[in-house]
């Protein structure tokens, strides 16, 4: 049994624990305001662009010579998988859902006889992947330093990854990131980013995407010179900016749990300490009673 002097002891450090939770539950509530409003201002402008994508897609189908970037390289053995998380940690489940789902991933595609590549982007990732696919991983992108994500950080992953295309280094290139729905709900989301193709569960896409009519000037196929390259990076850039507000929902969510957890294991602690405290006062009396009487 713990002695008195214990249980302050550790009163003292759950409480300590307690304030920093609260803390920094604090500053993710703070935080994810402005995060949220940046993944949803940038939805409209991701989504337009997967229709206008979709309908360049279906007037391009069948053309010789249509650009690699939208109809892929005619095999799919090759799979890079960029796996977007954050760079710290204490946000619950959010970045071992996005990794779950690449292992799946990564598992069925070497099943299947496939080759496999991840590039990671975040810390958290590349930590939790490390440990099973180490021989896999061919980058690292690190954004510890970002204080807030612009469309620069997203443009250089892009090109990132529009490099190792041109190398001939994959064929099929997949986005695994968290999208925001709620502070307690984050949905891990897969997205195909070549060979270019619609995500499919906008209600956009359902409504009137690509069935809608589209006169281009100059001709599609030089548009899309410039709209593919931009596509890709527009999509990262959607990507992080989801799994900002994610993040800091995850954190926001995990830190309210751990502080009520923390008081809860204070409120019996302190219960023990007392009921300890009584017992050894009582047993101090009983002793200085039985001498009292015996003498």
């Amino acid at each position: 049994m713990p002695s008195l002097k214990d249980l302050r002891n550790r009163i003292a450090s759950v409480k300590a624990t307690q304030k920093i939770t609260k803390a920094m539950q604090m500053v993710a509530a703070a935080k994810l305001r402005r995060a949220q409003l940046a993944a949803e201002e940038a939805r409209p402008y991701a989504e337009r662009m997967d229709v206008v994508m979709a309908n360049l897609a279906t007037a391009l189908a069948g053309q010789d010579g249509a650009p690699p970037l939208m109809v892929g390289t005619g095999k799919d053995d090759v799979h890079l998988l960029v796996a977007c998380t954050s760079e710290r940690g204490l946000c619950g489940g959010f970045n071992t859902s996005i990794v779950r789902m690449v292992r799946a991933k990564a598992r069925a595609l070497l099943a299947d006889g496939k080759q496999v590549k991840i590039l990671c982007v975040g810390k958290k990732g590349f930590d939790q992947l490390n440990r099973e696919f180490a021989s896999l991983i061919i980058d690292q992108v690190d954004l510890r330093e970002v204080k807030r994500i612009g469309f620069s950080n997203a443009q250089g992953i892009g090109a990132r990854v529009l490099e190792l295309f041109d190398e001939s280094e994959f064929d099929v290139c997949t986005l695994f990131f968290a999208r925001f729905q709620t502070v307690m709900t984050q949905v891990p989301t897969a997205l195909q980013l070549i060979p270019a193709a619609p995500s499919g569960d906008d209600e956009e896409n359902a409504m009137s995407g690509s069935n809608a009519a589209y006169e281009y000037e100059p001709e599609e196929s030089e548009i899309l010179v410039d709209l593919l390259p931009r596509n890709v990076s527009v999509q990262i850039f959607r990507a992080l900016l989801e799994n900002a507000a994610s993040e800091q929902g995850a954190r926001m969510s995990a830190m309210d749990s751990a502080t009520r957890n923390a008081g809860e294991m204070i409120d019996a602690l302190t219960m023990e300490y007392n009921r300890s405290r009584q017992a050894q006062i009582t047993k101090e009396l009983i002793e200085i009673i039985s001498g009292a009487e015996a003498l």
